[in-house]
């Protein structure tokens, strides 16, 4: 899942060898003033390494201490010099929010043509000020594991988010813009870029009540604040009504009873089950019993009564928001500068790719109906797939195919954890000519021992971006992978780098321009670039002193996705990071992720990687077929329960929390979407919607992930030939996905991307004719 990124008006050290130690290739950083010098390993030994430090704790404990013994002095976080101790993010926070208050100052201070011509990197400077702050607090306070930089990013995220409300509706700094804009003596002396950034800041700003009564104003910065703090309640407080549900042994005829043993209670009348988590999923899929999966659903599905008031509140406090912009529904708001631009447009890509998908579910839902059929030993006409039966024959269905390949499933025995990494790497060397070279982390700069560090490496430019790998479970930690943007790419100008001379003296300018984090400086144009920091999150077990993390198919399709938002974050190094990397269109951004996952399935690319952990031997393409054949199995319920999300965040997003006869119900909205859209009828006991988290991150842009999948799959033949002929690995597909898409990040309408891309002007203007036109493409896994 893609975290979106602070983003304001819408919400390094150079590297040099060291002493040879028992690892000589590790990466080391020493400062050289004014110049990058890094010498890079040999690519056969690096390409080893990068296997061992994920497959094995011992490997990555010797190479990181290896360095940490020669260079014991602790760096900040990230490298973040501020970032030492939890302390840190107060201080972090106020030196910013005043660094903050003069670039305010130099913009609504603009008068000459000269001074009009900065505005635009002005403002772009200050949102990259906010976002520093705000996107590694976010990342902070939800995944590190000491509860003192838990609280003090949560304080330093809350200082600053009311703070940037506030900019967010400040008259003066829009008044600058649009003078600027307005005046050809000064917008046609800025690049494209900057262009595109003046654009797509003006357009935040009008989403900021900014032309209303200062009395609208404050009230949009409190309603704001009151959404974030909504939201925030509405994901920690998502659990069923009912924690448990007791079951007696009949009832639980077909549940494996050692996923009863670890996670369940017994007593006199039966035993007691979770109504949440791995164990309920299991129960529902394997009950024979269909009274008692009923009551199961029921219980897993049905929300507390505050969780649904808060889950109003959230919606009605949102619509609040948009109306004082200027809008009628939160939606319409929401998606101005999205590919769809209109709810009207989202609907059509929806109706389309409902029509689309209906006989697929509409075969598979008899395929069900057949079996609970048979199963009941009768054809009464009655007898239907409920929504508590989906599930289970879902997976009786599945067992039934799988039993015919008589085969067992070891395909995780090609996939170590170190092996897959080694592929990515391998993969993006072929396709963009830039590989990961694995180096140790120095005192202070990971949040767990078991953070590894990829330096991403260039073949013409060098060290371009720094991604921290997260990959192993431990207790507390979110088991939702997730990429996160922890700093954005951007080209750092001599004035901040003066700027930070002057306020860290102590410092290396250009270190310091950065606050410690990595930098590229190149001396002979005399450009430096602060580097796209990513830190890509996952919950694989990790590896025992006898053997590595092996992974699932589906754990690899899930690493693969992840590392599309990265590479995306990687290659789109533009000079403004409101427009780098995954700072594009939320339903745009989606499509590199969702495309790797055509990747990961591709017998070229799993050549360049997937063989076995103990025996060297390639995997037997023939076990992915077998396994993409049972995937597919289930797509048309799996895509209309997608849709019928989308059309649900549609309708939650709409005019409804404001205007909904006889006030607002989420339930019976729930009911009527399910009622006119769905194959299977959702009970009127439910009220899932409670634990529905995407609403929060994703209000009004649910579509986005079935938009791209529906992209993606007429990418993955058009332009790599559905990998055909080796069209997964050809460099010249690789470059040309990078020149139309990646590289841009958000800097070029994405519309114009996919028509370059795909060679079809009918595209290139979108709207709602173009909506339609992805819908009619079906999602094609």
């Amino acid at each position: 899942m893609l975290k979106p990124s602070c983003r304001l008006l819408r919400a390094s050290i150079c590297r040099a060898p060291r002493p040879s130690t028992s690892f000589p290739y590790v990466l080391r950083r020493s400062l050289i003033v004014g110049a990058v010098e890094t010498r890079t390993p040999p690519q056969k030994q690096n390409d080893d390494t990068l296997r061992n430090v994920f497959d094995s704790h011992k490997f990555w404990r010797d190479f990181r201490d290896a360095y940490q013994s020669a260079n014991s002095r602790p760096k900040g976080l990230f490298e973040n010099h501020y970032l030492t101790k939890p302390e840190g993010f107060i201080e972090f926070s106020k030196t910013t929010a005043e660094q903050c208050q003069r670039l305010v100052a130099k913009v609504v201070g603009a008068s000459t043509v000269e001074e009009r011509c900065l505005v635009p990197k002005l403002l772009d400077r200050l949102s990259d000020s906010l976002c520093r702050v705000l996107d590694m607090a976010d990342f902070v306070r939800a995944t590190h594991p000491d509860t003192g930089f838990q609280e003090t990013a949560t304080e330093a995220y809350s200082m600053l988010y009311e703070f940037m409300n506030v900019l967010n509706t400040t008259p003066d700094l829009k008044i600058r813009l649009e003078d600027a804009l307005d005046d050809p003596s000064v917008s046609a002396k800025w690049t494209d870029e900057e262009k595109m950034v003046a654009q797509i800041l003006l357009k935040d700003f009008s989403k900021s009540a900014i032309d209303a009564s200062d009395e609208k104003r404050q009230a949009f910065v409190d309603l704001s604040t009151r959404v974030n703090q909504l939201g925030s309640k509405f994901v920690r407080d998502m659990r069923p009504e009912t924690p448990t549900i007791s079951l007696n042994n009949r009832q639980l005829k077909g549940v494996d009873p050692l996923v009863l043993q670890h996670a369940s209670k017994r007593h006199l009348t039966g035993i007691s089950i979770p109504t949440s988590g791995p164990v309920a999923f299991t129960a529902l899929r394997s009950m024979k019993d269909e009274s008692a999966r009923k009551d199961l659903y029921l219980a897993m599905k049905t929300s507390p009564k505050t969780q649904l008031q808060t889950l109003a509140d959230f919606l009605q406090t949102r619509a609040r928001v948009a109306n004082l912009a200027g809008y009628s529904s939160y939606a319409e708001m929401h998606l101005t500068d999205k590919l769809a631009k209109t709810p009207v447009a989202v609907n059509s890509f929806l109706d389309a790719l409902s029509r689309d998908n209906k006989s697929h579910a509409r075969q598979e839902l008899d395929e069900m109906l057949a079996m609970k059929k048979a199963e009941v030993d009768s054809q009464d006409s009655s007898i239907r797939i409920e929504a508590w039966d989906t599930d289970y024959y879902q997976a009786k269905l599945g067992d039934k195919y799988r039993s015919r390949s008589r085969r067992p499933d070891f395909m995780s025995a090609y996939f170590s954890l170190g092996t897959v990494m080694q592929g990515l790497s391998r993969l993006f060397t072929t396709l963009y000519g830039v590989r990961f070279v694995p180096t140790a982390t120095a005192p202070g700069e990971a949040w767990t021992p078991d953070v590894r560090r990829l330096d991403v490496m260039d073949e013409t430019e060098g060290h371009i971006a720094v991604l921290y790998c997260d990959l192993f479970a431990r207790p507390g930690k979110s088991p939702n992978p997730a990429h996160f943007t922890l700093r954005c790419s951007r080209l750092i100008d001599a004035s901040e780098i003066e700027d930070a001379a002057a306020l860290h003296p102590t410092l290396d300018p250009l270190q310091a321009a950065n606050d410690g984090m990595s930098i590229s400086h190149n001396p002979r144009t005399h450009t430096t670039y602060q580097l796209p920091t990513i830190a890509l999150i996952c919950d694989f077990q990790p590896p025992s002193p006898t053997e590595p993390t092996l992974l699932s198919f589906r754990d690899v399709r899930t690493l693969f996705h992840e590392m599309g938002h990265a590479i995306h974050s990687i290659l789109g190094r533009t000079a403004h990071q409101v427009v780098s990397g995954t700072r594009c269109a939320t339903d745009f951004a989606e499509l590199p992720s969702v495309l790797m996952e055509h990747f990961a399935a591709d017998p070229a690319v799993l050549a360049l990687f997937a063989r076995h952990w103990q025996t060297d031997a390639p995997l037997p393409y023939d076990m992915v077929a077998e396994r993409l054949a049972l995937d597919r199995r289930g797509q048309g319920t799996e895509t209309e329960h997608q849709i019928l999300l989308a059309m649900l965040d549609q309708a939650y997003h709409s005019s409804l929390p404001l205007t909904m006869e006889g006030g607002f119900d989420s339930t019976k909205v729930l009911q009527d979407v399910y009622d006119r859209h769905g194959s299977v009828r959702e009970p009127r006991e439910t009220s899932w919607q409670g634990f529905f988290g995407h609403l929060v991150e994703y209000g009004g842009t649910y579509y986005s992930y079935l938009f791209d999948r529906a992209i993606a799959g007429k990418v993955w033949e058009s332009v790599f030939d559905g990998g055909r002929e080796g069209g997964a690995v050809s460099r010249s597909n690789g470059e040309r996905l990078k020149r139309e898409v990646l590289k841009w990040g958000g800097s070029r309408d994405p519309w114009r991307c996919l028509s370059a891309l795909l060679g079809d002007e009918k595209l290139r203007d979108g709207g709602e004719l173009a909506m339609a036109e992805v819908g009619r493409w079906g999602v094609k896994d």
